[in-house]
């Protein structure tokens, strides 16, 4: 754990002081993809409690445009919330796998295109109030197609969208994007083009 997610040089920045002091740990739950541990801790003021951390292995998400300047958004089916959201490619990263080479991995399979140069956007914490999942962001642009496209078990619908309608997508309305990673890579490109 970090004191502080602030910038060191900020003055205004209140310093946070104290850290929880780890008491014993035991391993919940180990699945395919996550792990779920039950940590217990003693608070600076004396007092323990139990913090449930799912440790995850990391992942990508892709924003990616193609030559022609379209930026290419997935539609797909989620179970844990039992619909379909529009959102950026992305995927978890494979043990010993580098988060640029997952990036282009979940690229072809989810879109079917490749990049022609990818940068590295962010790396982010992606909810560290219960997980230790880090997300890290890239841009693939002059994405062509490679003839392949997102596997039959994928519930995946590739959508090529515009940049100018990129507002429309981060209003509220019955096409507002509605998870985080989206967002961010949204307002980044909005950013850049600024």
């Amino acid at each position: 754990m970090s004191a502080s997610s602030d910038p060191p040089d900020n003055p205004a920045a209140p310093e946070v002081t104290g850290r929880e002091e780890l008491i014993g740990s035991e391993r919940a739950f180990d699945g395919k993809r996550v792990r779920v541990r039950v940590d217990e801790v003693r608070l600076p003021s004396g007092r323990e409690t139990v913090r449930e951390v799912v440790e995850h292995p990391g992942a990508v998400a892709i924003l990616p445009v193609t030559a022609d300047g379209r930026l290419l958004l997935i539609r797909q089916h989620h179970h844990a919330i039992g619909r379909a959201l529009l959102g950026l490619p992305a995927g978890t990263i494979d043990p010993n796998e580098a988060p640029i080479e997952t990036a282009r991995r979940e690229l072809v399979e989810e879109t079917g295109h490749a990049a022609g140069r990818m940068t590295e956007l962010v790396s982010y914490y992606t909810s560290p109030g219960y997980t230790d999942e880090r997300l890290t962001l890239f841009r693939a642009d002059d994405c062509r197609p490679t003839g392949g496209g997102p596997s039959p078990d994928e519930l995946i619908a590739v959508v090529a969208v515009s940049v100018a309608d990129v507002p429309r997508l981060l209003a509220p309305g019955p096409d507002q994007i509605m998870e985080a990673k989206t967002l961010i890579g949204l307002l980044l490109l909005l950013r850049d083009r600024a």
